[in-house]
């Protein structure tokens, strides 16, 4: 069954293809379930409406969890040097993008083409994403594309979504603090190195540092023999480390010093890496050491630590990296997240991160600053820190001390903030394993731009406080009487019957934004839906 956002992200992207004539993107965070959105939209495809649907991605883990995923959906085939399997003239097919660039006529025409980590393809140039997929229009004109990533920016160019891109609009997006909430992601709390490199000096070469630089950076005695330390200390009660190394040697340097790690690159014969992961997935292996690869598409939700010793300028690659955590499991209650190379101070909180946009510069991250205190990473807009209260000078500048620190890899807390409302969507929420008869609420989405929605939940069908709450946000926003249940409440607001904000005033706090304040119009006449006929 699907979770209420996976099945908001089908309809938008049903939507999206029944009145648009571009190409919509789902964002989705890592953890979150894409493949679950990828075979509801299969299964419509082929066994409602008889269509032909490729489903495309880079590696193959990703084609491996996709053909699990459509496991009991007939005519389903793979189409994967890697995985040893060429079949060509199923309804389905899983292809990988290094086996099928130039293969777009062999393999046929498809009514549908749904991109994994759609994030990967270029913008511009002749890359294998863009050859096939200018060769599967020629073989279908009609065809459509649909991409679901979980960063819909890149380094250089900014959002992947753009009228004059492949990929061209933003149907839906389900946001980190809204599935941790709900319980769908894992918390994650973090800390900052005590040794912290300087990364100043480094070169910069296609938006990223120049990795030869940042692999002699990293990899000295002093830098490795503490970051060993306290991975050690703060892992110890840590049950699946994740270990994302800056080179090849820089991982074997911080495998001698951890005793039983296991080590995977791209070097790595395929068995023993697949050993190596299964066994870290098992829970038989604590610590595993990865260098350019798991950083997408490995899904091993009983990774409850993670350990950065690559600093990078990419907010796509940061944010892989910690979303290794993100996914639930039953052996955690937390992801810790180990920055050793300054990622989070660089990039921001991950639920935060905004794209540069054409002819833009910097990465648009929120800046950051250390409290002297208790070395807190905050938002550089406190003035208090909020978890001792410390009270920062006016002209004060982030200071590096010798003790590790909290670092704030999620939002929370930040001052207030005004957003201009595009669009407002309607729907009933369920709460996650509530059973049938349990009171439903009324959930209003904001849209404020690409990566930014904001939610509400007016609790129409509960009791208490939670009642009394729920009236006066109907008071304000209705002229109709108060709805009898949360279904009640969504056809009245599609009618017309309920004020959409054109601004809000938000404020993060805790796991989840909350809406403060609203710039309402007058109140609209009353919807009258009561007195329609509903058949």
């Amino acid at each position: 069954m699907l979770r209420q956002y996976q099945t908001d992200a089908v309809a938008a992207v049903y939507e999206h293809l029944r009145t648009r004539k571009d190409n919509p993107l789902v964002v989705i965070p890592t953890g979150g379930g894409k493949t679950i959105v990828i075979r509801q939209i299969v299964e419509d495809a082929t066994l409602r409406w008889g269509g032909r649907v490729l489903i495309l991605a880079h590696v193959k883990e990703l084609l491996r969890q996709a053909a699990e995923k459509l496991e009991g959906i007939p005519s389903v085939g793979v189409y994967s040097a890697g995985l040893n399997s060429r079949q060509t003239r199923e309804q389905v097919i899983i292809a990988g993008i290094q086996s099928v660039y130039d293969k777009a006529g062999e393999l046929g025409p498809f009514n549908l083409i749904l991109v994994d980590e759609a994030h990967l393809i270029p913008l511009e140039g002749d890359g294998m994403y863009q050859q096939f997929l200018k060769d599967a229009l020629l073989v279908n004109p009609n065809v459509r594309v649909v991409g679901l990533t979980a960063t819909p920016y890149r380094m250089k160019e900014g959002t992947i979504a753009d009228p004059d891109h492949f990929l061209n609009h933003v149907c839906y997006e389900a946001s980190i603090p809204e599935l941790i909430m709900q319980g769908y992601l894992c918390p994650v709390r973090s800390k900052a190195g005590k040794k912290k490199p300087d990364t100043d000096s480094l070169h910069i070469r296609g938006g990223e540092y120049v990795q030869v630089e940042v692999a002699r950076l990293m990899d000295t005695t002093q830098l490795v023999d503490a970051a060993v330390s306290e991975i050690l200390e703060l892992t110890k009660d840590r049950h699946s480390v994740l270990i994302f190394a800056a080179s090849v040697a820089h991982a074997f340097h911080l495998q001698e010093l951890i005793h039983g790690a296991g080590l995977v690159c791209g070097e790595t014969q395929s068995g023993a890496r697949d050993q190596q992961v299964e066994e870290f997935k098992a829970g038989d292996l604590k610590y595993l050491v990865s260098v350019n690869v798991l950083s997408v598409g490995f899904d091993a939700p009983n990774v409850d630590a993670i350990a950065m010793l690559r600093p990078t300028l990419s907010p796509g690659l940061y944010y892989q990296q910690v979303g290794r955590g993100l996914r639930t499991d039953p052996s955690k209650t937390n992801c810790l997240v180990l920055d050793f190379a300054g990622n989070i101070k660089r990039h921001g909180p991950i639920d935060a991160i905004q794209p540069r946009t054409s002819g833009g510069s910097g990465s648009g991250a929120a800046p950051m600053k250390e409290c002297p205190q208790c070395r807190e990473i905050v938002l550089a807009a406190y003035s208090i820190c909020p978890e001792c209260k410390f009270t920062f000078p006016v002209d004060n500048k982030p200071k590096h001390g010798t003790q590790a620190a909290e670092e704030a890899v999620l939002s929370s807390q930040q001052p207030p903030e005004v957003w201009e409302v595009k669009d407002v969507f309607y729907c009933v929420h369920t709460k996650k394993d509530a059973d049938e008869y349990a009171p439903k609420t009324f959930r209003v989405d904001y849209m404020c731009g690409i990566g930014q929605r904001f939610s509400e939940w007016v609790c129409v069908e509960h009791q208490g406080f939670a009642a009394d709450k729920a009236a006066a946000w109907w008071l304000m926003h209705s002229n109709d009487p108060f709805p009898e249940s949360a279904q009640h409440a969504v056809d009245i607001a599609r009618m017309g019957g309920v004020a959409r904000p054109s601004q809000i005033t938000v404020l993060r706090e805790g796991k989840w934004p909350r809406v403060i304040d609203r710039v309402l119009p007058e109140k609209p006449a009353p919807s009258l839906i009561d007195d329609e006929v509903p058949f």
